[in-house]
């Protein structure tokens, strides 16, 4: 696995996880940590592709929005359930039935409070980043939960398993993005740092583009970074030299 080209066809659109990605992770999803320097180097490279920039991140538009704020761009939340357009309008998947899935969430947060529920409008994340020893309970747990609704899959992320539809993933909101102005017929490039991401390589590199994986660990992506530090320094060059 090799590190990205430092200059991309000028027909490209660029798609960008956020945590792990564009800004380190942290304890609790909350405490994420900016660079000052990435909402300028994002405006800078929206304009230099035309509007072909997205973020593809597992966060709820509520959570992800104040961290780039004013900036907003086209961005698939919740792995792609809620999706903001180039046009502003916004996409929602049908809501999932996550009942049995918040109550289970619910009881082991009572019972073990070093867990973290997240309760987003299409899914249920529990983290367990402050008890990592409870990682074999959690995943046993929401999986019994889903375990008679087929409708239904249990995400294994970082630190994190999310009860979400088995017809979301950041691969089917890249390839809606890609059939959407300004993004229509350009080389799609996505970054991402973790298993949620997989299917958004597998789906740029099919359509000829560059996955990009950011950080350690198996991955299909034909290319790496080291931490979001590097990619950051990678997109800062790439606003430099992109030639739309």
């Amino acid at each position: 696995m090799r590190s990205p080209p430092d200059l991309l066809p000028g027909a490209t659109a660029l798609f960008l996880d956020f945590d792990g990605t564009l800004a380190d992770l942290a304890p609790r999803p909350h405490e994420v940590q900016v660079d000052p320097d990435l909402r300028p180097t994002l405006v800078r490279l929206q304009a230099d592709l035309n509007g072909a920039l997205a973020l593809v991140s597992g966060r709820a538009q509520s959570d992800l929005d104040p961290f780039l704020s004013p900036l907003q761009l086209p961005t698939a939340f919740e792995h792609g359930a809620v999706r903001r357009r180039a046009d502003n309008t916004i996409a929602v998947a049908p809501l999932p039935l996550l009942d049995a899935s918040l109550a289970t969430a619910r009881t082991l947060v009572d019972l073990h409070p070093g867990l973290l529920m997240e309760h987003k409008s299409h899914s249920v994340a529990l983290h367990y980043r402050l008890a990592p020893e409870l990682e074999g309970l959690c995943r046993e747990h929401m999986t019994q939960a889903i375990a008679d609704d087929p409708s239904l899959q249990l995400l294994q992320g970082k630190a994190v398993v999310e009860v979400k539809s088995v017809d979301v993933s950041k691969g089917v909101a890249i390839a809606a993005f890609l059939r959407e102005a300004p993004f229509l017929g350009r080389l799609p490039v996505f970054a991402g740092d973790d298993v949620t991401d997989e299917a958004g390589f597998r789906v740029v590199q099919q359509l000829g583009g560059i996955g990009i994986k950011v950080g350690s660990g198996p991955s299909c992506a034909s290319h790496r970074m080291p931490n979001p530090q590097a990619l950051l320094r990678w997109l800062q060059g790439l606003h430099r030299s992109e030639q739309p």
